[in-house]
Protein backbone atom coordinates (compact mmCIF):
# COMPACT_ATOMS: atom_id res chain seq x y z
CA UNK A 1 0.00 0.00 0.00
CA UNK A 2 3.01 2.23 0.68
CA UNK A 3 4.70 1.61 -2.61
CA UNK A 4 1.17 2.15 -4.23
CA UNK A 5 0.87 5.60 -2.54
CA UNK A 6 4.10 7.03 -2.70
CA UNK A 7 4.46 5.92 -6.49
CA UNK A 8 0.89 5.18 -7.73
CA UNK A 9 1.24 2.64 -10.65
CA UNK A 10 3.21 -0.11 -11.19
CA UNK A 11 4.66 1.42 -14.20
CA UNK A 12 5.68 4.34 -12.20
CA UNK A 13 7.11 2.69 -9.69
CA UNK A 14 9.58 0.98 -12.46
CA UNK A 15 9.90 4.18 -13.71
CA UNK A 16 11.33 5.73 -10.17
CA UNK A 17 13.14 2.20 -9.71
CA UNK A 18 15.18 2.89 -13.43
CA UNK A 19 15.72 6.46 -13.05
CA UNK A 20 17.94 5.83 -10.17
CA UNK A 21 19.81 3.16 -11.92
CA UNK A 22 20.16 5.99 -14.89
CA UNK A 23 20.91 8.77 -12.93
CA UNK A 24 24.87 8.30 -13.77
CA UNK A 25 23.74 8.69 -17.17
CA UNK A 26 20.97 10.95 -16.85
CA UNK A 27 23.32 13.57 -15.38
CA UNK A 28 25.90 14.53 -18.31
CA UNK A 29 28.18 17.13 -16.91
CA UNK A 30 27.68 20.44 -17.65
CA UNK A 31 30.88 20.38 -19.87
CA UNK A 32 29.52 17.92 -22.22
CA UNK A 33 26.49 20.29 -22.76
CA UNK A 34 27.66 23.84 -22.52
CA UNK A 35 31.10 23.09 -23.75
CA UNK A 36 32.93 24.72 -26.90
CA UNK A 37 31.04 22.66 -29.59
CA UNK A 38 34.60 21.82 -31.19
CA UNK A 39 35.16 17.84 -29.79
CA UNK A 40 31.23 17.70 -28.26
CA UNK A 41 31.14 14.29 -30.58
CA UNK A 42 34.32 12.99 -28.64
CA UNK A 43 32.78 14.03 -24.98
CA UNK A 44 30.07 12.76 -25.71
CA UNK A 45 31.50 9.22 -27.08
CA UNK A 46 33.71 9.60 -23.85
CA UNK A 47 30.79 9.99 -21.06
CA UNK A 48 28.49 7.76 -23.09
CA UNK A 49 31.35 4.74 -22.59
CA UNK A 50 32.81 6.10 -19.71
CA UNK A 51 29.36 5.00 -17.90
CA UNK A 52 29.22 1.52 -19.79
CA UNK A 53 32.74 0.56 -18.64
CA UNK A 54 32.19 0.98 -14.85
CA UNK A 55 30.94 -2.05 -13.69
CA UNK A 56 28.56 -0.50 -11.05
CA UNK A 57 26.71 1.49 -13.74
CA UNK A 58 26.88 -1.33 -16.23
CA UNK A 59 25.21 -4.28 -14.62
CA UNK A 60 21.74 -2.16 -14.24
CA UNK A 61 22.07 -0.83 -17.53
CA UNK A 62 22.04 -3.95 -18.86
CA UNK A 63 19.07 -4.95 -17.30
CA UNK A 64 17.94 -2.08 -18.29
CA UNK A 65 18.54 -2.17 -22.02
CA UNK A 66 17.39 -5.87 -22.13
CA UNK A 67 13.75 -5.14 -20.81
CA UNK A 68 13.53 -2.03 -22.52
CA UNK A 69 14.22 -4.67 -25.97
CA UNK A 70 11.19 -6.66 -25.00
CA UNK A 71 8.83 -5.01 -23.14
CA UNK A 72 6.54 -2.23 -24.22
CA UNK A 73 6.40 -0.54 -20.95
CA UNK A 74 9.56 -0.68 -20.13
CA UNK A 75 10.97 0.89 -23.46
CA UNK A 76 8.16 3.83 -22.96
CA UNK A 77 9.58 4.55 -19.50
CA UNK A 78 13.21 4.50 -20.99
CA UNK A 79 12.54 6.42 -24.35
CA UNK A 80 10.85 8.96 -21.95
CA UNK A 81 13.85 9.73 -19.48
CA UNK A 82 16.41 9.70 -21.94
CA UNK A 83 14.73 11.93 -24.27
CA UNK A 84 13.57 14.33 -21.49
CA UNK A 85 16.77 13.97 -19.19
CA UNK A 86 19.51 13.73 -22.50
CA UNK A 87 18.93 14.26 -25.33
CA UNK A 88 16.70 18.02 -25.14
CA UNK A 89 19.22 19.14 -23.48
CA UNK A 90 21.84 17.86 -26.08
CA UNK A 91 19.20 19.18 -28.79
CA UNK A 92 18.73 22.85 -26.96
CA UNK A 93 22.47 23.31 -26.91
CA UNK A 94 22.39 23.52 -30.96
CA UNK A 95 21.09 26.29 -33.12
CA UNK A 96 19.83 24.33 -35.84
CA UNK A 97 16.06 23.25 -37.27
CA UNK A 98 16.70 19.54 -36.88
CA UNK A 99 19.19 19.40 -33.61
CA UNK A 100 16.80 16.57 -31.62
CA UNK A 101 16.83 14.28 -35.16
CA UNK A 102 20.89 15.71 -34.52
CA UNK A 103 20.98 14.36 -30.82
CA UNK A 104 19.10 11.01 -31.22
CA UNK A 105 21.28 10.05 -34.53
CA UNK A 106 24.56 10.28 -32.18
CA UNK A 107 22.40 8.53 -29.51
CA UNK A 108 21.64 5.99 -31.92
CA UNK A 109 24.79 5.88 -33.06
CA UNK A 110 26.41 5.04 -29.34
CA UNK A 111 23.16 3.12 -27.99
CA UNK A 112 24.39 0.80 -31.15
CA UNK A 113 27.63 0.36 -30.33
CA UNK A 114 26.68 0.18 -26.70
CA UNK A 115 24.49 -3.21 -27.90
CA UNK A 116 27.07 -5.07 -30.06
CA UNK A 117 29.28 -4.56 -27.41
CA UNK A 118 28.18 -5.28 -24.17
CA UNK A 119 24.38 -6.99 -24.86
CA UNK A 120 25.06 -9.16 -28.00
CA UNK A 121 29.11 -8.77 -27.21
CA UNK A 122 30.11 -8.86 -31.10
CA UNK A 123 33.96 -9.58 -31.74
CA UNK A 124 36.19 -7.30 -31.73
CA UNK A 125 34.06 -4.57 -30.47
CA UNK A 126 32.99 -6.60 -27.70
CA UNK A 127 37.16 -6.93 -26.82
CA UNK A 128 38.52 -3.76 -28.30
CA UNK A 129 39.72 -0.93 -26.37
CA UNK A 130 37.58 1.30 -25.26
CA UNK A 131 40.13 4.55 -26.59
CA UNK A 132 39.84 3.44 -29.81
CA UNK A 133 36.17 2.73 -29.42
CA UNK A 134 35.81 6.22 -29.18
CA UNK A 135 37.99 7.41 -31.37
CA UNK A 136 36.16 5.97 -34.20
CA UNK A 137 33.00 6.94 -32.87
CA UNK A 138 33.51 10.26 -31.93
CA UNK A 139 33.93 11.74 -35.05
CA UNK A 140 30.53 9.99 -36.48
CA UNK A 141 28.91 11.55 -33.08
CA UNK A 142 30.60 14.93 -33.89
CA UNK A 143 29.19 15.16 -37.55
CA UNK A 144 25.57 14.16 -36.62
CA UNK A 145 25.56 17.13 -33.78
CA UNK A 146 27.07 19.79 -35.36
CA UNK A 147 27.51 18.50 -39.17
CA UNK A 148 31.14 18.92 -39.17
Amino acid sequence: ALVHHYFGTKEQVFEAAIEVVLAPALNAPEALVEGPLDGVGERFARFFFGVWERPATRTPLLAIVRSALSNDTAAAVFRRLIVSQLLRRIAGRFDLPDAELRAELAAAQLVGCAILRYVIKVEPLASADVEQIIARVAPVVQRHLTGT
